[in-house]
């Protein structure tokens, strides 16, 4: 890599001040990238982009006050050039699925920094995307799948709250005949057993969030 050019400047977003310190801990010893900005949530997020206006950003998806979907969105929309790439725990499909809808450019699981983070900055940077086999797998595994509705998953997130019939009728307003029929297609669609089988599954594929 030539010296004379510019380093990668690196904007790092995540509510973790550990996992902060190991991303910058890994890109000090990179005379190509530099970390210019750091935020604790998709909010902070926002405004160090903007003053930064970094090459790469290192994107959290579950923060306080704004989540870094959120915040993305807001970023991508405001600046259509910026890349992106989601630091995360989770490998679920509807989440990695969101997460590129929203802008961004790779998708990387917090496990593999270390081994993974260095060259798919340098990746991103060029212009290319990048998600790992382990995240695509995920994403062909359900390519077909019939999509919960807007109304499903809000269902589902009253049911992981431990929610009767019942009450979630009362919440939504509709009847319980009719949270019955969501619950349902909910177990259908999901391929689950019960309602907490349901529950783990939304969990793992990111459609809900406790």
């Amino acid at each position: 890599m030539s010296t004379d050019r510019s380093p990668i400047r690196i904007l790092s977003v995540d509510d973790h001040p550990l996992l902060r310190e190991g991303v910058a801990a890994l890109l000090a010893t990179r005379s190509d990238m530099t970390l210019v900005g750091e935020a604790s949530n998709g909010r902070e997020a926002i405004e160090q982009f903007r003053i930064h206006r970094p090459d790469i950003t290192l994107m959290d998806l579950q923060m306080p006050e704004m989540n870094g979907l959120d915040s993305m969105i807001a970023i991508c929309g405001e600046f259509p050039g910026a890349r992106i790439i989601v630091l995360t725990t989770y490998a679920g499909d509807v989440q990695v699925l969101r997460a590129l809808k929203a802008g961004a450019r790779a998708y990387l699981l917090k496990g593999l920094l270390r081994k993974e983070l260095i060259e798919t900055i340098r990746l991103v940077h060029a212009g290319e995307k990048r998600i790992l086999p382990e995240v695509a797998t995920e994403l062909a595994e359900h390519a077909t799948d019939d999509a919960l509705s807007a109304r499903e998953i809000e269902v589902l997130r009253l049911v992981s709250g431990g929610n009767a019939n019942k009450e979630i009728a009362a919440r939504l307003s509709i009847t319980e005949e009719t949270v019955k029929g969501h619950v349902k297609n909910i177990l259908a669609k999901l391929g689950a057993k019960d309602r907490t089988h349901a529950v783990t599954i939304g969990l793992k594929r990111g459609i809900i969030d406790l």
